[in-house]
Protein backbone atom coordinates (compact mmCIF):
# COMPACT_ATOMS: atom_id res chain seq x y z
CA UNK A 1 0.00 0.00 0.00
CA UNK A 2 2.76 2.50 0.85
CA UNK A 3 4.47 1.95 -2.51
CA UNK A 4 1.24 2.71 -4.38
CA UNK A 5 0.67 5.77 -2.20
CA UNK A 6 4.19 7.02 -2.96
CA UNK A 7 3.62 6.66 -6.71
CA UNK A 8 0.23 8.41 -6.51
CA UNK A 9 1.76 11.27 -4.55
CA UNK A 10 4.59 11.41 -7.09
CA UNK A 11 2.09 11.70 -9.94
CA UNK A 12 0.15 14.40 -8.11
CA UNK A 13 3.37 16.33 -7.46
CA UNK A 14 4.38 15.96 -11.12
CA UNK A 15 1.00 17.37 -12.20
CA UNK A 16 1.43 20.26 -9.78
CA UNK A 17 4.93 20.96 -11.12
CA UNK A 18 3.57 20.95 -14.68
CA UNK A 19 0.76 23.33 -13.71
CA UNK A 20 3.18 25.65 -11.92
CA UNK A 21 5.41 25.62 -15.00
CA UNK A 22 2.45 26.56 -17.19
CA UNK A 23 1.56 29.46 -14.88
CA UNK A 24 5.20 30.55 -14.88
CA UNK A 25 5.25 30.77 -18.67
CA UNK A 26 2.03 32.80 -18.68
CA UNK A 27 3.37 35.16 -16.01
CA UNK A 28 6.68 35.72 -17.83
CA UNK A 29 4.83 36.23 -21.13
CA UNK A 30 2.71 38.98 -19.54
CA UNK A 31 5.65 41.37 -19.84
CA UNK A 32 4.87 42.96 -16.49
CA UNK A 33 7.87 43.20 -14.13
CA UNK A 34 5.90 41.67 -11.25
CA UNK A 35 4.62 38.88 -13.51
CA UNK A 36 8.12 38.16 -14.78
CA UNK A 37 9.47 38.02 -11.22
CA UNK A 38 6.70 35.71 -10.07
CA UNK A 39 7.12 33.56 -13.17
CA UNK A 40 10.83 33.14 -12.53
CA UNK A 41 10.12 32.28 -8.89
CA UNK A 42 7.61 29.63 -10.02
CA UNK A 43 10.16 28.15 -12.43
CA UNK A 44 12.72 27.92 -9.62
CA UNK A 45 10.20 26.33 -7.25
CA UNK A 46 9.02 23.89 -9.93
CA UNK A 47 12.64 22.91 -10.64
CA UNK A 48 13.28 22.31 -6.94
CA UNK A 49 10.10 20.26 -6.73
CA UNK A 50 11.05 18.19 -9.76
CA UNK A 51 14.52 17.56 -8.33
CA UNK A 52 13.05 16.49 -4.97
CA UNK A 53 10.52 14.21 -6.66
CA UNK A 54 13.13 12.45 -8.78
CA UNK A 55 15.55 12.17 -5.84
CA UNK A 56 12.94 10.60 -3.56
CA UNK A 57 11.63 8.21 -6.21
CA UNK A 58 15.15 7.03 -7.08
CA UNK A 59 15.91 6.58 -3.36
CA UNK A 60 12.70 4.59 -2.90
CA UNK A 61 13.33 2.32 -5.88
CA UNK A 62 16.94 1.64 -4.84
CA UNK A 63 15.91 0.97 -1.26
CA UNK A 64 13.15 -1.39 -2.38
CA UNK A 65 15.64 -3.31 -4.52
CA UNK A 66 18.09 -3.53 -1.61
CA UNK A 67 15.40 -4.82 0.75
CA UNK A 68 14.34 -7.41 -1.81
CA UNK A 69 17.96 -8.53 -2.27
CA UNK A 70 18.44 -8.77 1.48
CA UNK A 71 15.27 -10.84 1.77
CA UNK A 72 16.28 -13.12 -1.09
CA UNK A 73 19.63 -13.74 0.58
CA UNK A 74 17.89 -14.63 3.86
CA UNK A 75 19.35 -11.64 5.67
CA UNK A 76 16.19 -9.97 6.92
CA UNK A 77 16.01 -9.32 10.66
CA UNK A 78 13.64 -11.35 12.79
CA UNK A 79 10.15 -9.80 12.68
CA UNK A 80 9.28 -7.87 15.82
CA UNK A 81 6.02 -8.24 17.73
CA UNK A 82 3.40 -5.71 16.67
CA UNK A 83 1.69 -3.08 18.77
CA UNK A 84 -2.10 -2.64 18.39
CA UNK A 85 -1.36 0.14 15.87
CA UNK A 86 0.33 -2.38 13.57
CA UNK A 87 3.78 -0.90 14.03
CA UNK A 88 6.61 -2.73 15.72
CA UNK A 89 6.32 -2.83 19.50
CA UNK A 90 8.49 0.02 20.82
CA UNK A 91 10.04 -2.01 23.66
CA UNK A 92 10.87 -4.90 21.32
CA UNK A 93 12.38 -2.44 18.81
CA UNK A 94 14.46 -0.84 21.55
CA UNK A 95 15.70 -4.29 22.61
CA UNK A 96 16.57 -5.29 19.02
CA UNK A 97 18.46 -2.08 18.25
CA UNK A 98 21.74 -2.94 20.07
CA UNK A 99 22.02 -6.14 18.00
CA UNK A 100 21.78 -4.19 14.74
CA UNK A 101 24.21 -1.54 15.99
CA UNK A 102 26.74 -4.20 17.05
CA UNK A 103 26.41 -5.82 13.60
CA UNK A 104 27.34 -2.52 11.91
CA UNK A 105 30.24 -1.99 14.30
CA UNK A 106 31.52 -5.50 13.51
CA UNK A 107 30.95 -5.13 9.73
CA UNK A 108 31.12 -1.41 8.85
CA UNK A 109 31.54 -2.10 5.12
CA UNK A 110 28.51 -4.39 4.87
CA UNK A 111 25.53 -2.80 3.16
CA UNK A 112 23.39 -5.59 4.60
CA UNK A 113 24.35 -4.59 8.17
CA UNK A 114 23.59 -0.94 7.47
CA UNK A 115 20.23 -1.83 5.97
CA UNK A 116 19.31 -3.89 9.04
CA UNK A 117 20.38 -0.93 11.21
CA UNK A 118 18.10 1.29 9.13
CA UNK A 119 15.23 -1.09 9.80
CA UNK A 120 16.03 -1.07 13.52
CA UNK A 121 16.02 2.74 13.59
CA UNK A 122 12.73 2.75 11.72
CA UNK A 123 11.17 0.26 14.13
CA UNK A 124 12.39 2.45 17.01
CA UNK A 125 10.65 5.39 15.28
CA UNK A 126 13.84 7.34 14.55
CA UNK A 127 13.18 8.25 10.91
CA UNK A 128 16.11 10.64 10.51
CA UNK A 129 18.71 8.06 11.53
CA UNK A 130 16.87 5.32 9.63
CA UNK A 131 17.14 7.35 6.44
CA UNK A 132 20.82 8.13 7.07
CA UNK A 133 21.60 4.42 7.63
CA UNK A 134 19.60 3.48 4.51
CA UNK A 135 21.59 5.99 2.44
CA UNK A 136 24.83 4.50 3.76
CA UNK A 137 23.57 1.00 2.90
CA UNK A 138 22.76 2.10 -0.66
CA UNK A 139 26.15 3.83 -1.02
CA UNK A 140 27.97 0.68 0.10
CA UNK A 141 25.79 -1.52 -2.13
CA UNK A 142 26.61 0.62 -5.18
CA UNK A 143 30.32 0.51 -4.27
CA UNK A 144 30.33 -3.29 -4.15
CA UNK A 145 28.25 -3.78 -7.30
Amino acid sequence: MSRAFAWVMGIVLALYIGLAGSWAVQLVASGEPLGIGLGIALVVLAAIGAWALVTELVFGVRLDRAVRALGAAGGMPTPLPKAPSGRADKDAADDAFPVAKADVEAHPESWESWLRLSMAYDAARDRRRARRAAREALRLRRATA
